[in-house]
């Protein structure tokens, strides 16, 4: 004959580990909502977005990347001096788990993108650098 006991655990108990196994309500899974998006002024471009799933993050460092040219009216780019890579960040609060961003970043040629010549920006590469997720826009802008 075999004899079975039976372990009881007190309610409180069971719930404690169950609450220790599950994920933490303040995890991070950093992610962009929806795409940001990119405008341009002038010589500068500028970078606006959202990113969520931040948990109790204080804050976000975001930073863009892109590359900056200058192209005729044939869609060339006659002068190496007009071609730059260009790069910009900042950091942004987190409130409910949720940041906004908006980040400029400005093309200094020498000489400078003028008219018959338009500045075009391509490559936009956003990152949150302290979460390792980024975007890149298709562009050119």
């Amino acid at each position: 004959m075999r004899r079975h006991s039976l372990l009881l655990v007190p309610a409180s108990v069971a719930l404690g580990i169950v609450g220790f196994l599950a994920p933490s309500a303040g995890a991070v899974s950093a992610h962009f909502v929806g795409t940001p998006t990119a405008t341009t002024s002038g010589s500068s471009l500028t970078v606006k977005g959202k990113e969520a799933g931040l948990g109790n993050q204080q804050s976000v460092n975001i930073s863009v990347t892109a590359d900056a040219q200058c192209v005729n009216r044939g869609g060339n780019n006659p002068d190496a001096g007009n071609k730059q890579a260009t790069g910009g960040g900042g950091t942004f609060p987190v409130q409910n788990g949720k940041a906004n961003f908006s980040v400029t970043v400005t093309a200094n040629f020498q000489p400078k993108c003028s008219p018959p010549m338009t500045l075009v920006w391509s490559n936009v590469v956003v990152t949150d650098t302290g979460n390792g997720i980024s975007v890149t826009l298709s562009g050119p802008f």
